[in-house]
């Protein structure tokens, strides 16, 4: 009994351990910008923590002590080593900070759809999926002719198909048809 017990345990540890190696893989590549919400916790100072910091127009955070910090551009990996290196300078000796994202930027979606507008970004997001949320396709929409335009180069438009993935920041064009 104690045997399975033991098993059945170190089985489920195992598999935690496993799925948040990738969710943090995922993460470590996701830049951070405008309009995504964040936590910074400093373990053992509260008053250091902020639980839940939305990133501003100018790409920046404040953090008790420190001050505004630009973390636009930034992995998450990167803002609790920059957030570290800055509480080492003469605030706390051994500083442990870890920062998670409590909430991505929207997606946009417009064009022959029921509901156009900003939606939030959900992960594993596909273009069918962000239709559905949208309302789905208007009589009008054409299934076959929906472009992308990337958050990163606003000039580049790519058409997609549905089962292509969405990144927050991206605007989704559903075109008409002509039939």
């Amino acid at each position: 009994m104690k045997l399975t017990k033991l098993i059945i345990t170190l089985s489920l540890s195992i598999m935690m351990f496993l799925s948040f190696n990738t969710s943090a893989e995922e993460t470590d590549d996701y830049k951070v910008s405008t309009d995504d919400e964040i936590s910074v916790t400093v373990f053992n100072e509260p008053d250091l923590s902020i639980k839940k910091i939305r990133i501003g127009a100018d790409g920046a955070i404040s953090v008790p002590l420190i001050g505004k910090i630009n973390v636009k551009g930034l992995s998450v990996t990167e803002i609790e080593a920059e957030i570290t290196t800055l509480l080492l300078d003469g605030y706390l000796k051994k500083p442990n900070v870890l920062v998670t994202i409590t909430e991505y930027r929207p997606f946009y979606i417009t064009g022959e759809v029921k509901k156009p507008g900003s939606y939030p970004y959900r992960k594993n997001l596909t273009i069918e999926k962000a239709i559905t949320l949208a309302g789905g396709f208007t009589e009008r929409a054409s299934k076959s002719a929906i472009s992308l335009v990337g958050e990163v180069d606003k000039r580049f438009v790519k058409a997609v198909s549905l089962k292509d993935t969405v990144k927050p920041g991206d605007i989704i064009t559903i075109s008409e048809s002509f039939f």
